[in-house]
């Protein structure tokens, strides 16, 4: 369960770090494409991050997450991260955000 005072306070910071997360193949950070689902933050200062890829073949499959987690745990405050790789629901473009969109030249 998240914790209220945490969120306002660590949730800015952990969407910072994951903005510094790029998708190799993609020119553009995992949060704004979309590949971050939920971010959860209990008492104990652990961070539990569920994301997906762009595909379940992505040659980041294993990357990724551990760049995650690498850049969320450096943040002061955070006790630990841990990511989880969902596939539900299936990303998809309409997910990105618009400034992905429009990074991309898809706007």
């Amino acid at each position: 369960m998240s914790d209220p005072v945490l969120d306002l306070t660590l949730r800015p910071k952990i969407i910072d770090a994951i903005c510094s997360v790029y998708d190799p193949e993609i020119p553009v950070n995992i949060w704004e494409l979309g590949l971050v689902y939920d971010i959860d933050i209990d008492e104990a200062r652990r961070v539990h991050i569920r994301m997906t890829l762009t595909a379940p073949a992505c040659p980041s499959a294993q990357s990724l997450p551990i760049e995650v987690e690498r850049r969320v745990r450096e943040i002061d405050g955070v006790a630990d991260a841990f990511v989880e790789i969902v596939w539900e629901p299936a990303w998809s473009p309409t997910r990105m955000s618009d400034a992905a969109r429009l990074q991309l030249g898809l706007l």
